[in-house]
């Protein structure tokens, strides 16, 4: 996502998902970062050059990119200069939480039947979806909750107003480029009037929040009216969803996340999402399903993901759920929309813990991550947050000092990490 650790940088945040619009959910909103593969925004920069010269110049690139006069005509008046987009932008603040408090809060208020019921309600439109792209319903059910509340919270911020003020800001000004041409193209081929272009501050639009780029190359009508419209069309948010997922990577028929139980000795270092190894594997690390009952002794390749160590809850992570951090790469979010859609798919609630979960402070987590970086490792900067690679760093400390490696901070780690030795 980011330079580092996407999982732990504000600044990827804004490029791809955000819930910040969400009712009640401001907070767990700022804890979302990230977008694969995009570089980390400067900390500070200045613009150069007067507003009014660039929109004139990226209107004429427009034109030459064979985009119309009559959607830039239609656009120009949201096109201006927003100096609160820019506050927002550089003022960010995020707060750390862990996998269960932030399921907790995103699952909480009737979310899981209200999930199914929507799943019921579109059958027909699942149904279709399902055999042209092979994503389950509860997959996409899982985001449209989480990213929108099935389209109740979208947002209230005019999206080219938006996306012109950070395409003109220096910090992302060529990514947000190309997401205004895709607004652009978006107005010119029917799918949204200007005026109806509402989202988040950040510029995503519909009830599964693209950025407009996304829009432009997933969208599709499913409703048969000529328009792809994820702001009001149900039948259009679950076709576009589906084929947005499958441009990530989605694969027909496997599965995502399986909660699992885990012996109490097991080689804690192979507990890691760049590690993969069969089913079979796993079943004879004593691996199994919750309940005792065994895994089947395929050649199913799987991760061990342990959010919270050794002692919480436990899954095994398919290559499905890569998609998950290509849709957004914070861990903490990936892993409880992946756990969303097991529970509309019928899975129970998950084990919390089979012993006492260590117990870190943000404060101490972002003492951990300064003293990784002495000891040089690239963890994407000291926030408090755990993400990828401060667990990858973490995990080489862990083994290094002879501690369980499964990946979390634990008090004794940091003692030792004060210490040296």
């Amino acid at each position: 996502m980011v330079a580092g650790d996407g999982s732990e940088s504000i600044d990827g945040w804004i490029m791809r998902r955000t819930l910040l619009n969400q009712a009640g959910l401001a907070l767990a909103a700022l804890l979302i970062a990230g977008v694969q593969g995009a570089a980390a925004a400067p900390a500070t920069c200045r613009n150069t050059g007067s507003f009014e010269a660039w929109l004139a110049k990226f209107k004429q690139d427009a034109i030459a990119q064979g985009i119309s006069r009559a959607a830039i005509a239609e656009a120009s008046p949201f096109m201006v200069y927003d100096a609160h987009i820019v506050g927002i932008d550089r003022g960010q603040k995020f707060f750390a939480q862990d996998f269960l408090q932030f399921s907790d809060k995103m699952l909480a208020g009737g979310r899981i039947p209200s999930g199914i019921a929507h799943i019921k309600k579109n059958a027909a439109v699942f149904a279709r979806e399902e055999r042209e792209f092979g994503v389950p319903p509860p997959v996409i059910t899982a985001f449209w909750g989480l990213e929108s509340d099935f389209g109740a919270n979208q947002g209230k911020y005019q999206s080219i107003r938006s996306i012109t003020t950070l395409a003109y800001d220096c910090r992302r000004s060529d990514m947000f480029r190309g997401h205004l041409f895709d607004e652009l193209r978006l107005i010119e081929r029917g799918d949204l009037t200007a005026s109806e272009m509402i989202g988040s501050w950040a510029g995503e639009l519909g009830q599964t929040q693209m950025m407009p780029s996304e829009y432009f190359k997933n969208a599709v009508d499913y409703d048969g009216d000529g328009k792809r419209n994820l702001i009001k069309s149900v039948p259009d948010v679950i076709g576009s969803t589906a084929k947005y997922l499958v441009s990530l990577g989605w694969k027909r028929g496997e599965p995502w996340l399986q909660e699992v139980h885990v012996p109490a000795r097991l080689p804690w270092d192979q507990a890691d999402l760049a590690i993969q190894h069969t089913r079979a594997e796993w079943a004879k690390w004593g691996v199994t399903y919750p309940g005792g009952r065994a895994l089947p002794a395929d050649n199913l390749p799987a991760s061990l993901l342990l959010p919270m160590g050794r002692f919480g809850p436990a899954f095994l992570a398919y290559d499905n759920f890569q998609v998950y951090l290509k849709w957004n790469n914070s861990l903490v979010y990936s892993t409880t929309a992946a756990y969303y859609a097991t529970r509309l798919a019928g899975a129970p609630a998950v084990t919390r813990s089979t012993g006492p979960i260590p117990t870190v402070t943000a404060e101490e987590v972002r003492e951990i991550q300064q003293l990784l970086m002495r000891a040089g490792f690239d963890v994407g900067g000291a926030d408090g947050k755990i993400g990828i690679s401060t667990r990858s760093a973490i995990k080489k400390m862990q083994v290094k000092f002879g501690l369980p490696a499964d990946s979390y901070p634990s008090p004794e780690l940091l003692a030792r990490l004060r210490a040296g030795r």
